[in-house]
């Protein structure tokens, strides 16, 4: 895809799209399941959507991936107790969903894990059923994080919750 089409891409997907795809319902909802699969595991997820990037970034050649990691120090998803913090990073314009996880984390979960939850969401959306495919991607999620990095085994106790399970709509 060259860089003129993708830049038309992002100046038409607007943050009313992103209103739109995660109303507050949908919002709620997320906020919801990463709470109760916090409670499952020991990892922290904070799930970031932005509808498009500014034209200057589209135009750098900036990719989602380079979004998201921007996003995770942003946002500060690195400074867990036990470096546990996992960003889902959605751009919509771009239809790509990223996941971030710090290293307390990433070295335990296989990459081919991390792409079928992004999958699963990315596959929802293409039929434009946003509610239910960031919802399955995230109990998708958090059974991987039971399974790798369960609550219970921290040799620190129990933690508190670190990061706001709040979704951040850009």
């Amino acid at each position: 895809m060259n860089k003129f089409s993708r830049a038309l891409r992002h100046a038409g997907t607007t943050k009313s799209h992103g209103k739109k795809a995660f109303p507050s319902a949908t919002l709620s909802a997320i906020q919801t399941i990463i709470a109760a699969g916090e409670t499952q595991h020991r990892a922290e997820i904070r799930l970031i959507v932005e509808p498009s990037l500014d034209l200057t970034e589209v135009l750098s050649g900036m990719t989602s991936r380079e979004r998201a990691r921007e996003l995770f120090t942003h946002y500060h998803i690195w400074d867990t107790e036990e470096n546990c913090g996992i960003l889902i990073y959605i751009n919509l314009a771009d239809h790509q969903v990223e996941i971030i996880a710090d290293r307390g984390i990433a070295r335990l979960v296989p990459p081919a894990d991390w792409h079928a939850v992004c999958k699963t969401m990315t596959d929802g959306f293409a039929q434009k059923n946003y509610h239910d495919s960031v919802l399955n991607g995230l109990q998708q999620l958090n059974t991987l994080l039971q399974k790798y990095f369960p609550e219970g085994e921290s040799p620190q106790g129990p933690q508190p919750n670190q990061l706001s399970n709040q979704p951040i709509l850009l």
